[in-house]
């Protein structure tokens, strides 16, 4: 019998542990967590600049998660709004215990709401619990129809699915029924929002899931 050690089970357990102390600090200080997730480009800045300005900055607290820069969390500083930047280095995701250490920095007081942006990856920030309450899946008009049948382990995770730049619909060859099609075959419980941070379609629909998922 070969002597094999094996550690991904072992470490995955740690990051659940310490995702499950990130939840509970959250809901002591009375924050709800969404983990928003997509492959770079697909608009995750945009939208929570957006939504850090229409929720009210007061209420909002933000870690993004890079390999490198802090020009993501730059911009999101501007919207008004608590943020840490987590430079990863060469991970592909944001792990549990990088997001304690983004916690401690945030000042959480009086906030409602802690988004977290994720590194721009399809594949590995799915398989990482970081202490969310739910996992907000974007997807961009511009990255083609066929991401949800080629990535769906990133979907089956969703909670919500947003398509975003739809201003971009009448330039794009996007099949959208082949996309809903897809979708339907790896998660039928999310619903699918279709925004455009540009016009500000279906940014209302997000706000108003946003503030559903928290406790009154």
């Amino acid at each position: 019998m070969p002597n094999v050690t094996v550690i991904a089970k072992p470490l995955l357990q740690k990051n659940d542990q310490i995702a499950a102390a990130n939840r509970r600090l959250l809901e002591s200080k009375g924050l709800v967590g969404i983990n928003v997730m997509s492959a770079p480009g697909s608009g995750k800045t945009t939208l929570l600049q957006k939504t850090v300005e229409l929720l009210g900055p007061s209420r909002c607290a933000v870690l993004v998660g890079d390999l490198q820069t802090t020009r993501d969390a730059d911009r999101l500083a501007a919207a008004g709004a608590p943020v840490v930047q987590i430079n990863t280095g060469r991970g592909c995701h944001l792990t549990a215990a990088e997001v304690a250490d983004g916690l401690a920095a945030l000042d959480l007081a009086g906030r409602s709401f802690l988004f977290i942006e994720n590194v721009g990856n399809m594949v590995c920030p799915a398989g990482f619990a970081l202490g969310e309450h739910k996992n907000a899946v974007l997807m961009s008009l511009p990255e083609g129809d066929d991401k949800v049948a080629k990535y769906p382990t990133l979907f089956q995770a969703a909670d919500v699915v947003l398509l975003s730049k739809i201003d971009l619909a009448e330039v794009m060859d996007f099949d959208e029924q082949r996309m809903r099609d897809d979708l339907a075959q790896v998660n039928s419980r999310a619903p699918l929002l279709r925004i455009s941070t540009r016009s500000g379609a279906g940014l209302q629909a997000w706000l108003d899931w946003v503030q559903a998922i928290r406790p009154a």
